[in-house]
Formats: C-alpha cells, sequence, structure tokens
C-alpha cells in the first residue's frame, strides 16, 4: 500500500467516508491427508496467492457497490496459510462474503491449490480497538497527520496482528533459525547492520541478526524461483513479453525491456544469481559487479522482507538495519541511470542503446570496473549461444 493511501483509510476507521474498513481473517487448509508444508513450499504458496490476490482489481458487492482490498497480510503455516485481507465495505456481512468468494476463486484458479479448502472467513471485532478508534477520531489521540509516521505505526500493527495470529512456538522458531543464519553471511559482519557492540544507538543485535539471517534464508527462495522462472520461458519458448506463465521474478524487472528478457536472459541472470550469492557467503566479497546484480540484491531484500513479514518478525529495528546495509550497497542514483537511461554509449558502464531505443540489457552483464567479478557464462557476449537458447 502506498503511503498516500494512508489517510483514506484512517478516514474509512473513522467513518467519515460512510464505509468502514474491516479486517476480515481467511484460514485455508492443505487438504485432507496432504503433507505439511516446508519451508520453501510456505513461500511458494503465499506467492501464488499474493500473485492471485493483485491480480483482482476491485470486488463487485450487492447494488454494484464497490469493495475493495487495500492491504494484506498472509502467514504461512505447516497446515496452510492465514489471510488479513483490509477491505473498504459498506456492512460486515458484505465484507465477509466479498472475500470468501475472491479467495475461494484464488484457489480455484491455481492448479496447485484448487483442492484447498477455507475453514473460516470472518471479522474479528475487538471492542478494546474498535473504541480507541472512536476516541481518536477527534481526540488528542488522533493519528498522525504525517503519512510516513502513520505509515510505520500501520505496519507495526501488522506485525502485532500476525504474530498474535500464529502459534507463539513457530513464530519463536523462526525468529531462532534465522538469527543462527546471520553468520553464515560472512562477507558482512553485524556493523554492516548498523550494530555497533560499544554503541547504545542504532540497531540492537537481535534486528542485526534478523536482518542478515532473513537474507541468507531468503537466497534458497531466490535461487529455486529463479529456476522456475528459466524453465517456464524455456517450456513457452518466448520472451517475458509474450509469455502466459508464472514468473516469480522476471516479470518484475523494468517493463520496458520485457522483450530483451529471453531464455538466454533468465540462464545469465540465474548464474548471476547464483554468483553473487555464493559471494555474499565467502570473505571475499568486494562490490556488486553489474546492473544485474543490483536487481538481484533487491529480490533478495524484498525475499527477506516477506519471509519475516509473515512470521511478524518484520519491524521498524529490521528495516533499519537493511537501509543501513542497502547504503552501503547500492548507489540508488547511479542504479536508476544505469538501466533507465536511453541515449548515447556511456562510457563509464558501458550502456548502449539498441536500435529499438531501449537499453541493451546484455550490458547490465558488463562489470561496472576491473575489480568487479562476473561469472563467466554470465558475461560472455549472448549473441554466440542465442541460437541455442
Amino acid at each position: 500500500m502506498q503511503e498516500n493511501e494512508f489517510p483514506r483509510a484512517e478516514q474509512w476507521r473513522s467513518g467519515t467516508m460512510g464505509r468502514v474498513t474491516y479486517v476480515v481473517s481467511v484460514d485455508t487448509r492443505l487438504p485432507a491427508g496432504a503433507a505439511e508444508l516446508d519451508a520453501l513450499q510456505r513461500e511458494g504458496v503465499i506467492f501464488l496467492l499474493r500473485k492471485g490476490l493483485d491480480a483482482i482489481e476491485a470486488v463487485e458487492g450487492p447494488d454494484d457497490v464497490e469493495i475493495e482490498i487495500f492491504d494484506s497480510i498472509l502467514a504461512a503455516h505447516p497446515g496452510g496459510v492465514l489471510l488479513k485481507l483490509f477491505v473498504d465495505a459498506p456492512a460486515l456481512e458484505v465484507a465477509e462474503d466479498a472475500m470468501r468468494e475472491v479467495v475461494g476463486e484464488v484457489l480455484e484458479q491455481s492448479e496447485l491449490l484448487s483442492e484447498w479448502q477455507i475453514t473460516k472467513c470472518e471479522v474479528e471485532l475487538h471492542p478494546e480497538f474498535a473504541q480507541q478508534s472512536l476516541d481518536a477520531a477527534d481526540g488528542p489521540d488522533a493519528p498522525p497527520a504525517d503519512p510516513v509516521v502513520r505509515a510505520a505505526q500501520h505496519a507495526e500493527a501488522r506485525a502485532e496482528a500476525t504474530a498474535v495470529r500464529l502459534p507463539g512456538e513457530e513464530v519463536e522458531a523462526m525468529r531462532a533459525t534465522v538469527r543462527a543464519m546471520a553468520p553464515r553471511l560472512t562477507a558482512f559482519g553485524l556493523d554492516s547492520f548498523g550494530w555497533c557492540e560499544d554503541e547504545e544507538s542504532g540497531v540492537d543485535r537481535e534486528h542485526a541478526e534478523l536482518a542478515a539471517g532473513a537474507l541468507v534464508y531468503a537466497i534458497d527462495l531466490l535461487v529455486d524461483q529463479l529456476f522456475h522462472d528459466v524453465q517456464t520461458l524455456s517450456e513457452a519458448k518466448k520472451s517475458v513479453e509474450e509469455c502466459d506463465g508464472l514468473l516469480w521474478y522476471l516479470d518484475d524487472l523494468p517493463e520496458q525491456f520485457a522483450a530483451q528478457y529471453t531464455v538466454l536472459f533468465a540462464r545469465r541472470f540465474l548464474v548471476t544469481a547464483v554468483s553473487l550469492t555464493a559471494r555474499l557467503t565467502r570473505d571475499d566479497f568486494v562490490q556488486l559487479g553489474c546492473v544485474a546484480e543490483q536487481f538481484l540484491l533487491n529480490f533478495l531484500l524484498r525475499e527477506a522482507g516477506v519471509v519475516l513479514d509473515g512470521y511478524g518478525l518484520l519491524s521498524d529495528g529490521v528495516a533499519s538495519a537493511w537501509e543501513v546495509f542497502a547504503e552501503e550497497m547500492l548507489d540508488e542514483v547511479e542504479y536508476e541511470l544505469r538501466y533507465e537511461t536511453a541515449g548515447d554509449d556511456d562510457e563509464e558502464t558501458g550502456a548502449t542503446t539498441s536500435e529499438g531505443g531501449s537499453l541493451d540489457v546484455d550490458r547490465w552483464f558488463t562489470p561496472f570496473d576491473e575489480r568487479c567479478f562476473i561469472h563467466p557464462y554470465a558475461a560472455e557476449e549472448a549473441g554466440g549461444r542465442e541460437s541455442s537458447a
């Protein structure tokens, strides 16, 4: 949800728009007799559900009333997935009925989830929270006017709500698992995430460990899902622009270059991901080597966020730790110029514009300078292998 939507959400909660925002909890479960989901399968199911929900622009209720899903939380566990859907609707019953229909349709349209069941779909009303909302509408406890502050409060509430719904022992087990993975990110110490043993200010140790460990945890997800993207394009024998199959990452790259995301590009992108993530877990990491690695690091950070958010562990402290890490790793101004500028050849980055007027994505694998390591498969010019892709 974008920051500029928060004032509107608060208006709904206070009733100033004549509608109400309901939080609909939908519990989905595996078919009877199915094996429990492992960690990777849980992330895959969340991805499928998220894709399905994102494809729904609006829901039509009774009397042609439009019902909007303006935010959601998805949390997977071994037996299924819990969804919390923030819905703008004229009545509680309308919100529940609409969300049961929406989630049912998303499950039905996915071959892998078609036999899943909805075991609960209801609005959970908490009298204390409801009274707080009414008291704050015009009083000193009214929500802050600054949308950024309001967004932070909302994110914290989402994390707390998810943590409450998941079994406490499962949340704590995940916390311990992720923190234990932090030392495996050997290329970067906790100081790269804002923690300093001699300073009380900054990021505390737990949040720094969660931030570092989540990146390691997300490596398997990133690489495995890129393998899936390569297979999907290989079977379709098309570029991302023409492919109708489910893609995890390639369709999240800049869409103006989608025709250039071929099978060969996907293979080079995958090999670059393997190279990058391997270097993150070694002591000899120097810097990001090319534009493709910049995209991949952003995908890895995003995946790590999804992992922690699903367990209610994505706090402001973890976000601050990633901000420190990103400042060290990414130069945002250069990053934008390196893939969006379409003009003359860029002598510094090696970026050139193709005849069609868009940036040649082959140059995304060109090393920034002589210190950068690019895997030979990814760095090799694409022309010699295009016919075998």
